[in-house]
C-alpha cells in the first residue's frame, strides 16, 4: 500500500494563509497568541487560570446539567461536567453548524481532534483536567447551508421553511425525508443501526439543537465529549458587558478592520459590521444597525433608543446573538478554554480577532487546524498499489496526474526538450549569419524561430494526446480511483457523510479513526479501513 506522508502544506487543498500559519511565517506572528505545540499549553493554562472568572463556572455547570437532564449521559461526560466547577479544569473546544445528520465527514474529525488533544494534554499536564467541548452553532440562521448531506453520490435535502436560529427549528416533517434515506441504506445490520441513530436523534427530538446533541452524544459520549448550546439566557448574562460595549462603542469594527488590512495579501475571511450583533426571537434573527440615533432591527420595524436597548439587554440578554466576529469572544468568556480547533476557514477568521480580544482583556486561545483525513478501503489501496500510485499522486490535480502518469508509462519520450534545444542551437547559428547581412533578415529569422517552436509545442501536445489514447485503459482506472476518493474532485471530508463508511465498518469506524489521528502533527492522514 502507498505509505507516503502528505503535509497540509503540500496537499494542495489549503489556502496560502493556512500554509503560512502552519509554517509560522513572521508576518503573522502578531495575529495569534501561541502556536499549537504541546509545550506552549503550560503558559496558556497559567494565563487562562489567572484571567478566567471562576464564579461563572457555577453557571456553566448548572446550564450544562440542565441541558443534559434528558440525555443518556456517559460516566465520563458527567465527570467532565462536574470537573468544570474546579479552577484546574480547562476546555478544548470545536464548533460546528447543526448540519443534518452531521453533514460532511469533517464534523467527526473536528470532534476527534478535540478529544485526542485533551488526552494528550492530560498526559503532559496530569494535575489539570481537560474537557473536550462541542459548541453547537444553534444561533446560526443560514438553513440552506445545513439542510442536506451526501450519501453515495446523492444529495439528501430536507425541504422545509426555516426562520430564525436553526437550533430552535422544529424537526417535524423529517419522517418523509427519513423514508427516502432509509431505502438507500438497505437492510444490513449496520444499516439498521444507522436508521435507529437517525430516528432516535431526529424523529424522537423536537428541535434541531436537541437532535444534534443526541447524535453527537451517541457518537462521542463515551469519550467524555461535552456538548453546549450557548443560546441560553444564563450564559448570555455573563456576556452582557461585552454586548453593551459593542452597542455603545462598536470597538470590534475598527479593530478587526485594522487587522484585516494586515491580511490584505491573503483572502480575508470575514468583514466586520459596525455592530456585530443580531436580534433574535424564535422565528427571527436579524442584524442590529444604528441609524439616525436609533438601534434598528434590520428588515423589520423594530427599533430602540439607547436607553431602551440597554434595558432590553439587562432584562433579556438572550435576545442578543453574536455574529461571526463576536461569537468567538462569547465562547472564550463563558468557557475556561485553552484552544479552539477548526478548519482552515475558521482559523482564518480567528486570525482577524486577536487585537479585539486584547482590547476586551480576554485571553486569546491557541488556534489548531483540525485533523484532515482521507478514508480508503483495502480494495482502493490495492488498486493504487497495482497502478503504482502514491497517495500524493492522488492528491494532485487530475490533469497533472494524468499527464504525469502518461509520461511515466509511455515507452517513448513525450518531452521534446532535446529537439527544442537542437532547434535553438540551429537558430543561434542563423542569428550569427544575420548579423552580417541586412537587418531585415533578422526579422525573418525571429519569425521562423517562433513558428518552429510553436510547431514543436503543438507536436508535443499531439504526442501526449496520442499516448493518452494508447494508454486509455490504465489512465481511466486512475481517473476512476481518484474520483472515488475525491468526490467531485474535492476533498472527501467536505463531501461525504459518515454513514457511507459506517455502513461498512459500523461501530468500529470512530475508534479506528480516533486511534490513528494525532492532533498536533499537521499532516493529512490517509486511513485504510
Amino acid at each position: 500500500m502507498p505509505t507516503d506522508c502528505i503535509t497540509y502544506q503540500n496537499s494542495g487543498y489549503f489556502s496560502s494563509l493556512m500554509n503560512d500559519y502552519l509554517d509560522q511565517k513572521s508576518n503573522l506572528n502578531s495575529l495569534y497568541h501561541r502556536f499549537p505545540k504541546l509545550e506552549n499549553f503550560e503558559d496558556q493554562i497559567l494565563e487562562k487560570q489567572k484571567n478566567f472568572d471562576n464564579d461563572s463556572r457555577k453557571t456553566l455547570v448548572a446550564v450544562l446539567e440542565k441541558q443534559y437532564s434528558n440525555v443518556d449521559t456517559s460516566v465520563l461526560t458527567k465527570q467532565n461536567i462536574e470537573a468544570l466547577s474546579l479552577n484546574n479544569t480547562f476546555t478544548v473546544t470545536t464548533g460546528h453548524q447543526l448540519n443534518l445528520f452531521s453533514g460532511p465527514l469533517y464534523f467527526l474529525y473536528k470532534i476527534i481532534s478535540t478529544i485526542n488533544l485533551t488526552n494528550e494534554l492530560k498526559a503532559k499536564y496530569p494535575t489539570n483536567n481537560f474537557v473536550p467541548v462541542y459548541w453547537m452553532a444553534t444561533e446560526d440562521h443560514d438553513f440552506e447551508e445545513i439542510n442536506y448531506f451526501n450519501f453515495k453520490g446523492k444529495k439528501f435535502r430536507w425541504n422545509t421553511e426555516s426562520y430564525g436560529p436553526v437550533g430552535r427549528l422544529s424537526t417535524k416533517g423529517l419522517e418523509d425525508f427519513f423514508e427516502v434515506y432509509a431505502l438507500e441504506l438497505g437492510s444490513s445490520i449496520n444499516a439498521e443501526k444507522i436508521k435507529k441513530m437517525f430516528t432516535d436523534a431526529y424523529l424522537n427530538h423536537d428541535t434541531l439543537a436537541n437532535a444534534t446533541r443526541h447524535l453527537a452524544n451517541a457518537l462521542f459520549g463515551t469519550y467524555g465529549l461535552v456538548i453546549i448550546d450557548a443560546d441560553n439566557p444564563d450564559l448570555k448574562r455573563a456576556f452582557m458587558p461585552y454586548v453593551k460595549e459593542e452597542l455603545l462603542h462598536q470597538s470590534s469594527h475598527k479593530l478587526v478592520l485594522a487587522t484585516a488590512e494586515k491580511l490584505k495579501d491573503y483572502t480575508v475571511q470575514v468583514n466586520p459590521r459596525e455592530i456585530n450583533l443580531f436580534y433574535i426571537e424564535d422565528t427571527l434573527r436579524e442584524r442590529i444597525v444604528f441609524e439616525n440615533g436609533k438601534y434598528k432591527v434590520n428588515h423589520t420595524k423594530i427599533e430602540f433608543s439607547e436607553t431602551e436597548i440597554l434595558e432590553l439587554l439587562e432584562n433579556h440578554p438572550e435576545k442578543f446573538s453574536p455574529n461571526v466576529i463576536m461569537r468567538p469572544l462569547y465562547q472564550e468568556v463563558i468557557l475556561p478554554n485553552l484552544c479552539y480547533i477548526g478548519g482552515g476557514g475558521e482559523i482564518a477568521y480567528w486570525l482577524e480577532l486577536k487585537s479585539f480580544f486584547d482590547a476586551a482583556k480576554v485571553t486569546f486561545p491557541i488556534l489548531l487546524l483540525r485533523n484532515s483525513v482521507l478514508l480508503a478501503t483495502e480494495k482502493q489501496a490495492k488498486k493504487a498499489d497495482k497502478l503504482d500510485l502514491k497517495w500524493s499522486d492522488l492528491f494532485s490535480k487530475q490533469d497533472s496526474l494524468i499527464n504525469n502518469k502518461t509520461k511515466e508509462l509511455s515507452e517513448i519520450s513525450i518531452d521534446l526538450a532535446n529537439l527544442k534545444k537542437q532547434l535553438q542551437e540551429q537558430f543561434e547559428s542563423l542569428y550569427k549569419i544575420a548579423t552580417k547581412t541586412d537587418e531585415s533578415f533578422i526579422g525573418a529569422v525571429k519569425a521562423q524561430e517562433a513558428k518552429q517552436n510553436k510547431g514543436l509545442d503543438n507536436l508535443e501536445k499531439r504526442l501526449l494526446r496520442a499516448q493518452k489514447r494508447k494508454l486509455n485503459d490504465v489512465l481511466q482506472r486512475i481517473i476512476d480511483l481518484q474520483n472515488d476518493l475525491f468526490p467531485n474532485l474535492s476533498l472527501q471530508e467536505r463531501q461525504t457523510n459518515f454513514s457511507e463508511f459506517y455502513l461498512e465498518n459500523g461501530e468500529n469506524l470512530i475508534p479506528m479513526i480516533i486511534n490513528q489521528l494525532k492532533p498536533l502533527q499537521n499532516k493529512f492522514e490517509v486511513i485504510v479501513l
